[in-house]
């Protein structure tokens, strides 16, 4: 298809236009390129073309069919509603970004047309091609609806969270008179806080994590393997980090009490066994033994099967973290009337009774030359809150043996 150039004047109105629409966050972060950045490098080839357009070039019009996304390699472009002659600037997009992510999901016109401003190469991906690729590999077209899925999610949970900062700016500080109102205070600033260090944070690291997605798509298969160190290093920090930013949120809504949990009828002797799985290779990194002792008949429960997951998931993180080499972790469940007792137990320094409570609290790390690792101090006051959200309690003490500490919760049995 021949591409179209808008004429000099109506390229000046476009760019003498203003933006009418605060822009969206930057989508290098898209789980659909986080997927094609995974794909084989021989499938990628046959799926991604290189384009280049001068300014003035209309990349696709306002409803036209979704044929393709656009990687912008480099160069800038302007997202466009209505004519050209009075348009509506919806915003800008350059270097890294991603236009037309829909068009490889959805057959549906062009929401928006999209010009290059200025020189831009862009990175190609058919929506024919992506098609067959899904067709071919069920794994695939899983892997994209969880991901479209999680993103979903933590799109909303990003916007109510930026909501409630919002909310919390607009308010005057009053006159503290009493001791609880300034304790009240000081609890209010630190959530506001935390609200925007999480937004100030998140766009800029999907920016990092897409860009290591783009790079591993376009470089030499040469040069990514004899870098592949560096971009695994890289990767692994972006997640962690990630995972810090979720864990904000989450710690954020569920302190304000906004968090749902989605019940349904948890295996729990399964989930135990697919947490254990993950990290198995974690502790044999450390030489620790991870083991379960779960009865295979446990009485029904009703949870939350993903925040249960993540209370496992931390703690378990957390053994491994701070128990010294050649050590056991242990995860038990037994049966109660009323309640089921799941216990994280390792060998290692006991945690001292001083600090048994606090170390629930938000960005507490306990001090002592035995205890010095790298942590977050996020992941037990997930715990806490989410324990607590599904009417059970969460504490740690010394296991029975008096070798090492047990991180011990309860559940409601249905």
């Amino acid at each position: 298809m021949t591409s179209q150039l808008l004429t000099p004047q109506n390229l000046h109105t476009l760019l003498e236009s203003p933006v009418s629409s605060e822009p969206p966050p930057a989508r290098l972060n898209s789980p659909i390129l986080g997927l094609l950045a995974s794909a084989d490098r021989e499938i990628m080839a046959d799926m991604i073309t290189e384009c280049s357009y001068p300014p003035g070039t209309i990349i696709f019009n306002e409803g036209d069919v979704g044929d393709a996304l656009y990687i912008i390699r480099s160069g800038r472009v302007v997202v466009v509603k209505g004519g050209f002659q009075t348009p509506i600037i919806l915003g800008y997009r350059g270097t890294g970004e991603i236009i037309g992510e829909m068009a490889l999901l959805e057959d549906k016109p062009r929401s928006a047309s999209v010009v290059a401003v200025e020189e831009v190469r862009l990175l190609k991906v058919s929506r024919e091609k992506f098609q067959s690729l899904r067709d071919n590999s069920p794994i695939f077209e899983m892997d994209i609806a969880k991901a479209l899925s999680a993103r979903l999610r933590a799109s909303d949970e990003a916007r109510e969270a930026g909501l409630q900062a919002k909310q919390s700016l607009s308010a005057q500080l009053s006159a503290l008179q009493t001791e609880k109102e300034q304790l009240l205070e000081l609890q209010r600033l630190r959530v506001e806080a935390s609200d925007f260090m999480v937004h100030d944070l998140r766009n800029p690291l999907s920016l990092v994590s897409g860009a290591l997605n783009v790079l591993e798509m376009t470089l030499p298969p040469d040069v990514l393997q004899a870098n592949r160190e560096i971009f695994n290093l890289a990767t692994i920090n972006c997640q962690r980090l990630n995972w810090m930013i979720d864990s904000l949120l989450a710690i954020a809504r569920m302190e304000a009490g906004e968090t749902a949990l989605l019940l349904t009828e948890v295996n729990l002797p399964e989930l135990i066994e697919h947490v254990t799985s993950r990290l198995k290779n974690s502790a044999e990194t450390k030489s620790l033994s991870l083991s379960t002792a779960v009865p295979a008949e446990l009485p029904p429960l009703k949870a939350d099967a993903e925040k249960i997951d993540r209370v496992l998931a931390n703690l378990i993180d957390n053994a491994i973290k701070f128990t010294p080499a050649g050590g056991q972790i242990t995860v038990s469940v037994a049966a109660q009337t009323e309640q089921l007792i799941v216990r994280v137990i390792n060998t290692g320094p006991i945690i001292p009774p001083a600090d048994r409570e606090r170390i629930f609290e938000r960005f507490v790390r306990l001090s002592g030359e035995t205890l010095r690792t790298r942590g977050s101090g996020l992941g037990l006051a997930f715990c806490r809150l989410a324990v607590e959200a599904h009417g059970g309690r969460i504490w740690v003490e010394p296991d029975a043996n008096d070798q090492g500490n047990s991180f011990t919760f309860t559940l409601p049995r249905t």
